[in-house]
C-alpha cells in the first residue's frame, strides 16, 4: 500500500476520467456510501467531468501512480439565487482510506471552492457513516438537518444528515 504522502492530489483532468469512473463505480458498488449503486456510463462521467472542468466548479482527484484512488468536488448550484452555494461529493476507493487522504482532498476542493467565490458548501451524508461525519465536522462543517428514510438501499433505509460549511 502506497503512503498518503506519495499520493497527489490534482485537479482533474482529461486523462483522469477513466480513472475517475473507475473509483466512482468501485464505492458506488459497494451500496454503503453513495446514493447511487453504480457509476453512470462512462460516457455520461465524461460529460459531466468536462462541464465540471469547463464551469470551473472545483474537482480534484487523488492519484496514485496512474491510478485514481479517490475524487472530491462541488458542484455550484445553477439558479442565480443559489449560486454562490454548492454541492459536494467525495469517495475514496476501500484500500486507501484511513490515511488522512479524505481530509487532504477536501481541504484542497474547499480552498479551491473559496479562490471562485463558492460561500456556502452543502452535502448530505447517511446518518451511519461517522467516519465521513467527523471528517466533514473536523474541517468545518455544521449539521443542518436530518432527512429520516432518505435512501433505501437492498430494503435498508437509512437517514441522512444535510451539513453545510459557510464562508464569512
Amino acid at each position: 500500500m502506497t503512503a498518503s504522502a506519495d499520493i497527489t492530489i490534482l485537479p482533474i483532468a482529461s486523462e483522469h476520467i477513466e480513472g475517475f469512473h473507475k473509483a466512482l463505480d468501485t464505492v458506488a458498488r459497494e451500496r454503503e456510501y453513495l446514493t447511487m449503486l453504480e457509476a453512470f456510463p462512462l460516457e455520461e462521467t465524461r460529460a459531466f467531468v468536462l462541464g465540471m472542468i469547463a464551469k470551473g466548479n472545483p474537482q480534484f482527484v487523488a492519484v496514485a501512480g496512474s491510478d485514481v484512488v479517490g475524487w472530491c468536488d462541488i458542484s455550484r448550484h445553477t439558479f442565480p439565487s443559489h449560486a454562490h452555494a454548492g454541492h459536494l461529493g467525495m469517495g475514496i476507493i476501500p484500500t486507501y482510506r484511513g490515511m488522512g487522504l479524505g481530509r487532504r482532498l477536501i481541504e484542497t476542493t474547499l480552498q479551491a471552492a473559496r479562490n471562485v467565490g463558492i460561500e456556502r458548501v452543502e452535502l448530505s451524508v447517511h446518518a451511519d457513516n461517522s467516519r465521513a461525519i467527523a471528517l466533514y465536522e473536523r474541517v468545518g462543517f455544521v449539521r443542518e438537518g436530518l432527512a429520516r428514510r432518505s435512501v433505501c438501499i437492498d430494503g435498508r433505509y437509512k437517514d441522512a444528515i444535510h451539513m453545510a460549511l459557510i464562508y464569512q
